[in-house]
């Protein structure tokens, strides 16, 4: 994942590092004027004076230069790194995403994108301090090769240390990466669970201690030891370098030649040395955490399985004639039993105009067999077909754009996502005014104007995008269950004559019986099988159709 960021943003990277060599080599280039300045006579101050401004001047403007460029990188890196996520999710099969699961996703999206994007803000600071301890490894050469060779050893000793530190390090910020992904699961019940948590002393204590909190201390505990364990590599090295000047000062340096000028370079060198030294070891560990976060969101990349029926473009739907499920199964995980659950051999045909009611108790398979029949989910065996052409994977984007689907677990989006238009405000603010929602909600500019309703106000709104969207066959996933009597008697006895009247076909989950009568064809599903499918025992006409605008 760096690899692929880095060679994307070629250019502007190379630029940003020379600028940064820059820097660092004109960093270097004034330890060594100060060093000659200590040492030389006044004649040659006024050259020296210069060739110290230059280089001061020049390092100054290319420290800008390479942090600017840098910050240009890392917002482009967490841009991307967003987008191609997001690209992942958009493309991923349903089923493969529900598996892989929302907070993984939102870690990714948060958390590793960040450290990732992090990293290359960082890198100019990591680059210049590099360079200048090299550049003071070179000028420690040009001084005494014998000398410098005391101190490769010293840096040696204290490079191994950090390095099997840092292999340490890595394993306690891999599972602190690992526990964060979880953690988001529970922020994310720690808002959705508020009544529940409210309305339970014992659960809230639990889910608070027992949950929450101990994930918060794992990524606390893991983070603090893995970081901790990089603080104090980096101490060690700072120490090494202390006792390094105290070699050179007091034994390494005989009675040579220019020994003043060698101790006070070598001095000087070092003393010069520590902060860049000290900060480069600090900034490693954010390279580690964009390592193993870059590996995270790879990972995740890798678990959402692209769906190979998703298109690039707009597919229109396709004119609606008939559909049929032969001999159609699905197997998945059931909870209640522990067990994979076998959904089929189903059988069902739908034309236009058909009012179908799918009734059966929890766990029975039903919204599973709405989300087979909207092709969220791939059968794995039988053949679903429309208007009489078996749907393979190349067409089920566009078969399933003859949808629009209202499940439990709706989302509403803050727009329509529509062609926005005056017409369409118009049709929307008109069906807002049937479902007595006038004074809470209104469209503009294709938008709803608030989104802060109850449950069942909501789902109103959903179904105001669902007329809207205009699809042939409408899927209701027990709409009514969170509706008064009064939009109980609306949904059944006006909305969904209304839309059979239109033409279209629609599937309406229910436990509500009182309103089977309505229906042309109750499907009765137990265990996953269909054990009834026909007319309703008593059918009543339908009541009172209302204009849809």
């Amino acid at each position: 994942m760096l690899s692929v960021l880095i060679r994307q943003s070629r250019p502007l990277l190379a630029a940003a590092a020379l600028a940064s060599v820059v820097s660092g080599v004109c960093s270097v280039l004034l330890l060594a004027q100060i060093n000659e300045a200590l040492t030389a006579g006044a004649a040659a101050s006024v050259a020296l004076a210069w060739r110290f401004a230059a280089f001061a001047v020049s390092a100054m403007l290319a420290r800008m230069l390479s942090s600017v460029l840098f910050e240009r990188l890392g917002q482009r890196a967490h841009a991307e790194l967003r987008s191609f996520i997001s690209r992942r999710v958009i493309d991923a099969d349903f089923a493969r995403l529900e598996q892989v699961g929302g907070p993984r996703v939102q870690s990714a999206l948060s958390e590793h994108t960040s450290n990732v994007a992090d990293f290359f803000v960082s890198l100019p600071a990591m680059l210049v301090n590099a360079i200048i301890v090299s550049g003071c490894l070179v000028y420690m050469a040009w001084l005494s090769w014998q000398v410098f060779l005391a101190a490769a050893v010293v840096i040696g000793l204290g490079s191994l240390g950090y390095h099997l530190a840092h292999l340490r390090a890595i394993r306690h910020l891999n599972e602190a990466s690992k526990e964060q992904d979880r953690l988001f699961g529970h922020f994310r019940s720690l808002i959705e669970g508020a009544k529940e948590l409210r309305l339970h002393a014992g659960k809230r204590l639990r889910f608070a201690g027992g949950l929450l909190g101990a994930s918060i201390e794992t990524v606390r505990r893991e983070r603090t030891r893995g970081m901790s364990i990089f603080a104090v590599s980096a101490a060690w090295g700072n120490f090494l370098v202390y006792a390094f000047i105290g070699l050179v000062l007091f034994m390494l340096v005989g009675d040579v030649p220019d020994r003043m000028r060698i101790m006070t370079g070598f001095s000087l060198v070092f003393v010069f040395m520590v902060a860049p030294l000290e900060a480069l070891l600090l900034l490693l560990p954010r390279a580690s955490l964009a390592r193993v976060s870059a590996e995270r969101i790879e990972e995740i990349a890798q678990a959402l399985q692209h769906d190979t029926a998703a298109v690039a473009a707009t597919p229109q739907p396709p004119a609606f004639r008939s559909l049929s499920l032969e001999g159609v199964r699905h197997r998945y995980y059931h909870e209640g039993t522990d067990d994979l659950f076998t959904l089929g051999p189903i059988s069902l045909d739908f034309a236009p105009g058909q009012l179908n009611f799918l009734v059966g108790g929890n766990g029975s398979g039903k919204t599973t067999l709405a989300k087979l029949l909207v092709g969220l989910y791939r059968p794995e065996q039988g053949v679903v077909r429309l208007n009489g052409e078996a749907v393979d994977e190349a067409g089920r984007d566009r078969y399933r754009q003859c949808f629009s689907a209202i499940f439990s677990d709706f989302h509403l989006f803050e727009q329509l996502l529509d062609a926005p238009g005056t017409e369409r405000d118009a049709q929307g603010n008109a069906l807002l005014a049937k479902l007595n929602l006038q004074h809470k909600v209104q469209v503009r500019d294709g938008a709803f104007t608030t989104r802060a309703l109850s449950q069942g106000q909501r789902k109103r709104l959903a179904l105001v995008v669902a007329y809207l969207e205009d699809r042939p066959f409408l899927v209701f996933d027990e709409w009514a269950a969170d509706q008064d009597p009064v939009f109980k008697e609306v949904f059944y006895r006006e909305l969904l004559p209304e839309l059979k009247a239109l033409g279209k076909t629609v599937l309406v989950i229910s436990h509500d019986d009182r309103y089977f009568s309505l229906a042309d064809r109750v499907i009765r599903l137990e265990n996953g099988r269909i054990v009834e499918s026909g007319a309703p025992a008593a059918p009543v006409p339908a009541a009172g159709l209302v204009a849809a605008s």
